[in-house]
């Protein structure tokens, strides 16, 4: 009887060790797939910036609201620079830049920097229009090009700038940025690569 006994006992025992087993592998399957789930699954950062609806950033690329934020402030940033102001305009342009972009805008600025650090030159921008290109992460602002040398206003000349840019996870970085000539503008007119 005693045999009988343990027996039904150990069975029992078998049979909740056996169900807690297919219930560990079940979670630990469930945490996988969850896990898989929120890997792929496109992020997004809703902002409430000063615009007249909330931006999303998703990792799935960026909206053309966001990049034409990002365009108007960085051209104000790149192109707004006096003799004062030099440094901290080099390194605000360095931050929102690519890793890889690094060495040659560094080397770019720097030119800039060693021409205009002592004179009394200043540049300013007003904005005109903007062109952004959501899917080749390129954009344009067309405007004026103040030059200002001491208190007096030298030159006042309508110029187009394009930037390139670069979007990893949730980050959009500058690549590049110069100023578009008339054979650029021709190239983009008939598809041809600049």
């Amino acid at each position: 009887m005693d045999y009988s006994v343990g027996l039904a006992q150990s069975q029992r025992v078998l049979k909740q060790r056996n169900m807690l087993g297919i219930v560990a592998l079940v979670l630990a399957g469930l945490v996988v797939i969850l896990f898989l789930v929120g890997a792929t699954r496109d992020r997004e950062i809703v902002l409430q910036p000063i615009v007249r609806t909330p931006l999303t950033l998703s990792s799935s690329g960026v909206s053309r609201e966001y990049l034409e934020m990002v365009t108007r402030d960085t051209a104000l940033m790149t192109l707004n620079r006096s003799p004062e102001n030099l440094d901290y305009w080099m390194e605000s342009i360095l931050k929102i830049a690519t890793p890889e972009s690094h060495g040659s805008l560094k080397r770019d600025l720097m030119k800039i920097l060693s021409e205009q650090r002592g004179s009394s030159i200043s540049q300013y921008f007003t904005l005109a229009s903007m062109k952004v290109d959501p899917e080749n992460l390129t954009s344009e602002v067309t405007g004026t090009l103040h030059t200002v040398v001491g208190s007096k206003a030298v030159t006042a000349e309508a110029k187009t700038f394009r930037f390139y840019w670069s979007y990893r996870g949730l980050s959009l970085q500058l690549k590049g940025f110069g100023m578009v000539t008339k054979v650029d503008k021709d190239d983009a007119a008939t598809g041809d690569e600049a």
